[in-house]
C-alpha cells in the first residue's frame, strides 16, 4: 500500500491546533519540523523540565501522512477551517510501503566510541568482535551512542573506570552508561530513570550484555553515594538536582554532567562549583560535557 504525505508551512501559533485537526480530519500520523532545518535559519529548540514551555519553531513544516485516493486538498480544507486558519500553500508526494521496522533499525548503525569500544545494536553483527562491544536495543528510551553527549559520557567513563569502582548514571535511558561501566570494569553499575518503559529497556539490554547492573525508578530511595556519577540529562534539571547528585557523590569521587549546550555551561557550572573542583570541559557537536572531583 502506497501512502500520500500533504506538506506544508505554518506559524509557530497554529501548530497545535492545526496537528489536532488534521488527524481529527483523517490524516495516519503527523510529523511537525523546523522549517528551516538544513539552512542557516534552521534554529535549536529543546525542551527542558521545569522550564518555561519550550519556544516553537517560528515557521514550522507539517507533514500529514494519508491514505492513497484521499483527497488531500479537502481533508486539510477541513483540518485549517476547524483550526481558524486559511489553507496554506501544499506539496503532495507518494510515499512507498516500506517495512517501517527495518527502515528504522537501518538508521542505527554501529558507533565506534573509541579505540577499544563499540556500541552494536542488536541487530548487527559487531564490526570488531574481539574488543567491549555494548549491545544495544534502545526500544523507547535515549541512548543509542549516536548522540554526542552520550558519546562524551562513554569516553569519560572510559577514562575514569580503573577497575573496581561504583557508579551511579542518573538519568539512565536505555542503561547504556550503566552497562558501558560494568564492562570496563566496575564493581557495580546503579541506573535510576523516572520512565518506566526506559527501566525496562535498561534492563533488557544489560541481560542481552550479560552484566548485573541494576535500574530503578528515580522516585524510590536513592542508594548510597557512588564514587562514579554521570548525569546524562539537561542543563534545567542539572541545576535543580545539583544538591541531590553532589550527596549522591563520595568526597572526591567524580561527577559528569551532561546534556547541556556549551552556551548552557556556566549556569550549570555555577550550580555545582560549591561542591566540585571542574576539570575543563569537552564539547563535541555544539554540547559540553562538565566533569569534576568532588571535595
Amino acid at each position: 500500500m502506497a501512502w500520500l504525505c500533504v506538506s506544508f508551512e505554518v506559524a509557530a501559533r497554529d501548530v497545535d491546533a492545526l496537528t489536532d485537526a488534521l488527524l481529527e480530519a483523517g490524516a495516519a500520523s503527523v510529523d511537525v519540523a523546523d522549517a528551516g532545518a538544513g539552512s542557516a535559519a534552521e534554529e535549536a529548540v529543546f525542551a527542558e523540565a521545569g522550564a518555561a514551555a519550550p519556544r516553537p519553531w517560528r515557521r514550522s513544516l507539517v507533514s500529514a501522512l494519508l491514505a492513497q485516493g484521499a483527497d488531500a486538498a479537502a481533508l486539510v480544507g477541513t483540518a485549517c477551517t476547524r483550526a481558524g486558519i486559511a489553507p496554506p500553500p501544499c506539496r503532495l508526494r507518494e510515499v512507498a510501503e516500506q517495512d517501517w521496522v527495518r527502515a528504522s533499525r537501518d538508521q542505527l548503525a554501529p558507533v565506534r566510541i573509541s579505540p577499544r569500544l563499540w556500541i552494536v545494536p542488536s541487530w548487527h553483527e559487531a564490526p570488531e568482535p574481539g574488543t567491549l562491544n555494548i549491545v544495544l536495543d534502545p526500544g523507547l528510551a535515549f541512548g543509542t551512542g549516536h548522540h554526542p553527549t552520550t558519546r562524551m559520557c562513554l569516553r569519560w567513563l572510559e577514562r575514569m573506570v580503573r577497575g573496581g569502582e561504583t557508579v551511579l548514571d542518573f538519568g539512565c535511558g536505555s542503561g547504556i552508561l550503566a552497562i558501558a561501566a560494568m564492562k570496563l570494569g566496575a564493581a557495580r553499575a546503579d541506573g535510576v530513570d523516572i520512565d518506566e518503559q526506559a527501566l525496562l529497556a535498561a534492563r533488557r539490554n544489560a541481560m542481552q550484555n550479560r552484566v548485573q547492573a541494576t535500574f530503578h525508578n528515580a522516585a524510590d530511595a536513592l542508594r548510597q553515594p557512588a564514587r562514579i556519577v554521570v548525569a546524562n540529562i539537561l542543563a534545567r534539571p542539572l541545576v535543580v538536582l545539583a544538591p541531590l547528585l553532589a550527596r549522591l557523590t563520595v568526597q572526591h569521587g567524580r561527577l559528569a554532567l551532561a546534556g547541556l549546550l556549551v552556551e548552557q555551561a556556566g549556569e550549570v557550572r555555577a550550580a555545582y562549583e560549591q561542591w566540585l573542583d571542574f576539570e575543563a570541559p569537552e564539547e563535541d557537536e555544539g554540547w559540553a560535557l562538565l566533569g569534576g572531583v568532588r571535595r
